[in-house]
């Protein structure tokens, strides 16, 4: 299993607050990449102060990001920070991590979240960052209280992997995801791997082509899509919600105005992170 190399707590514009959750960047090494890799990590408040145990959410950023990102454009410290102080929201562990790619704008090779030859990431996202953050920190490791949300090309990932271990997640979500139609990506036309991982991991096909078994495990996970009504891909959310209707699989589906991009995922997460407490409690 990976090792954690290095944590050290990050600055966000209010993080001096009392009462307010810390961030730390971090970085482990990975035997299943060959590489070190970095995540940050979000601390409800009061976590260094008690022993308690949290709930623990993986939030996976877009194409063209980072492990940062959700923190310098997506504002989610705040976000959780406001969220657990209204109530709205229960204390929670929230894991960012890195799926970039190594070119420009962070693109290219190794882009996302899906294993690719010679770049086995559901390998180490499963088998050496799950481990290591249940070991790290004080989560509770089970599947009630584990959830998986992203956005674009995250929110694909979040839906893929529960799909396709139903036992880890208790809940996914999905901010304007990849969930149909994945060849529209802009950056499939360009990487012909990253295009290849997003399309053998179309949530829509897979749910239309599942099993009687297979969707009696679907139903144990709590599912959550939200997509804007100018977004592009708007059309892909709508065929995964009337697949996931038509094989009697309750998701909660959201259609707001609004299109592809940072300002619909920041309204879009403080109910989202209301939809997983109840699931956590």
């Amino acid at each position: 299993m990976g090792k954690l190399l290095e944590r050290r707590k990050a600055v966000h514009h209010f993080g001096n607050l009392p009462g307010n959750g810390t961030v730390e960047h971090c970085s482990m090494s990975s035997d299943v990449l060959g590489v070190n890799k970095d995540f940050s990590i979000y601390l409800p408040n009061g976590y260094e102060e008690s022993d308690q145990r949290y709930p623990v959410l993986y939030l996976f950023h877009p194409a063209g990001g980072t492990h940062e990102m959700w923190i310098s454009m997506g504002n989610l410290p705040q976000i959780a920070d406001d969220a657990i102080h209204s109530g709205m929201a229960v204390p929670m562990i929230i894991v960012m991590p890195d799926a970039s790619g190594n070119g420009d704008f962070h693109l290219g090779q190794h882009l996302g979240y899906f294993s690719v030859q010679g770049w086995d990431y559901e390998s180490y996202f499963h088998k050496e960052l799950i481990p290591l953050i249940d070991s790290t920190y004080r989560t509770i490791a089970d599947k009630k209280h584990r959830a998986i949300t992203g956005a674009s090309m995250g929110g694909e990932a979040a839906i893929a992997y529960a799909q396709k271990h139903p036992e880890v997640y208790g809940a996914s979500c999905a901010m304007s995801g990849i969930l149909g139609h994945p060849e529209q990506s802009q950056m499939a036309q360009t990487d012909k791997d990253y295009a290849a991982s997003l399309i053998a991991n179309d949530p829509s096909a897979f749910v239309k082509n599942a099993t009687p078994q297979t969707i009696e495990q679907l139903k144990g996970i709590r599912w959550y899509a939200d997509c804007g009504d100018s977004d592009y891909f708007y059309e892909g959310n709508v065929e995964f919600f009337l697949a996931m209707k038509k094989q009697g699989i309750p998701i909660d589906y959201r259609m707001r105005s609004g299109v592809h991009g940072w300002y619909y995922w920041i309204t879009g997460l403080a109910p989202i992170l209301h939809f997983l407490s109840i699931g956590f409690e």
